[in-house]
């Protein structure tokens, strides 16, 4: 049986290998992928076979919500509990009420976030609400002694983002930004972050950001909300405004992405994901650029009773050391002739999602699919690999319950997604004034009044306070 177990592990290793150099990534990398996912798995456990965490988690219910995705990721572990759940609609606290009791979790159900963030049977809370509810909740969950897995956009504000860093700081619980790119995709955005680093593409001349164009809608009409929803307490800290449904076109659910009184359209949305990844890249985490600037776009509709988001824009971060990072829509630069390790060329698009870099010595692009440079030996095995964190998690969700037991930093931890999501604001921020501003990434302040002015917002009562 040992035997047969044994050859059945090399099997399985050898295939899995084998899927990942047939996606075009390097034969040592996937050697090591799979090396790093094996060594996770096999770890003893950090707890007693007794001992269990228990999870709440606040905004849950059918797909596509993102939660469902965290609530797999985080059952597959033994000493995990889920005890409670949370949602201002009442369909989607049902539907998750009996989906986890099928799972076996008999889960206390809440309307109301503070009342989940206040029980003691829940040590650690999944945040999976709209953008605008992030801090505030998070913020709760921190006071009252929880660890905070939340979902990015960490915040909708700069404000909000420096008080969650303090407050995080403060009651020295573990926060994990849900920026899942660092670990996952088949570790193709680590490697290509380890190369840029360890210098193979020379210097950094250029990067750009692909995160794809803005929904637009035209007027939405003013409907009564479902009767299951508490309309008041989703809008929360915003404007008291209608709402409005018209078939798949909403500002609540999912759609809220398209507002910016919620979110902050692709520049929070895919922004918080490729833009951390550059900021990875250039080593700018806890930091940021010292230009935000405006380059075009097309005028959003403002009728009020819209999706208000940019359609297309195109906005110019430049750093410190001199390297523009250009964020678009997708108006990039066209590259041809890309290859990937196996030899096999690819052409870039204009318009294709993910990261860009060009340096003196050579080019790649990386997305959640696949990895090309502009030379195939850029892919082979480095001498010396940056240490771009302490360990090489592959899955994000077993890293933050990692560092709940060991209390080390997660890989996202709250000054990497604050710093992330912060140059997502400020870029949004000179997006919608049409303007070039400067930029004191320490300071957290712009060279323009205007534009300060937008570095927060004013909420309604009772949630005006923050902390």
């Amino acid at each position: 049986m040992l035997q047969r177990g044994t050859l059945s592990r090399r099997g399985f290793m050898a295939r899995s290998i084998a899927a990942l150099t047939a996606a075009g990534l390097p034969a040592w990398h996937a050697r090591e992928y799979f090396a790093d996912q094996a060594r996770a798995a096999q770890q003893p456990p950090t707890v007693s076979p007794n001992q269990t965490v228990n999870i709440g988690v606040i905004g849950v219910g059918p797909n596509p919500r993102r939660s469902n995705a965290l609530y797999a990721e985080a059952k597959r572990h033994k000493h995990v509990r889920f005890t409670a759940v949370c949602d201002v609609d009442g369909r989607h606290l049902d539907y998750a009420v009996a989906q986890y009791k099928k799972d076996g979790f008999n889960v206390k159900p809440y309307k109301d976030f503070r009342e989940l963030c206040a029980d003691k049977n829940v040590d650690i809370v999944i945040i999976a609400t709209p953008d605008h509810w992030h801090a505030l909740q998070a913020i709760a969950a921190l006071k009252n002694g929880k660890d905070v897995y939340c979902e990015k956009p960490l915040t909708l504000t700069v404000e909000e983002a420096l008080a969650l860093q303090k407050v995080t700081h403060q009651t020295q619980r573990v926060l994990q930004t849900g920026s899942q790119q660092r670990c996952e995709m088949a570790g193709r955005f680590r490697l290509a972050t380890e190369l840029v680093r360890a210098g193979r593409l020379g210097k950094i001349t250029h990067m750009e950001c692909r995160i794809g164009a803005n929904p637009t809608s035209g007027p939405i009409p003013a409907v009564d909300p479902p009767k299951e929803l508490d309309w008041d307490f989703w809008l929360g800290p915003t404007p008291k405004v209608p709402y409005r449904q018209d078939k798949d076109k909403t500002n609540c659910h999912y759609n809220f992405r398209w507002w910016y009184e919620y979110s902050g359209g692709k520049m929070t949305d895919w922004g918080a994901h490729h833009i951390d990844i550059a900021q990875w890249m250039l080593g700018m985490d806890g930091s940021g650029p010292i230009l935000v600037e405006h380059i075009e776009s097309t005028k959003p509709y403002d009728g009020g009773d819209g999706y208000n988001c940019h359609p297309t824009f195109k906005v110019r971060l430049t750093y410190a050391n001199g390297v523009p990072v250009e964020v678009s829509h997708g108006a990039g630069r066209e590259v041809k002739g890309l290859v990937d390790a196996n030899g096999k060329e690819r052409s870039i698009s204009p318009g294709e999602n993910g990261v860009l870099v060009v340096g003196t010595e050579g080019t790649l692009f990386v997305s959640r699919g696949f990895l090309v440079a502009s030379d195939k030996k850029l892919f082979e095995p480095l001498k010396e690999v940056p240490a771009l964190y302490p360990s090489r998690p592959t899955n994000h969700m077993t890293n933050f319950l990692e560092c709940v037991q060991s209390r080390q930093k997660p890989i996202c931890d709250v000054d990497v997604g604050a710093s992330s999501v912060i140059v997502c604001h400020i870029a949004a921020i000179a997006l919608r004034l049409g303007k070039k501003l400067k930029w004191d990434p320490q300071a957290h302040r712009f060279d323009d009044e205007q534009a300060n002015k937008m570095l927060s917002r004013e909420r309604r009562e009772p949630w005006r306070q923050l902390a």
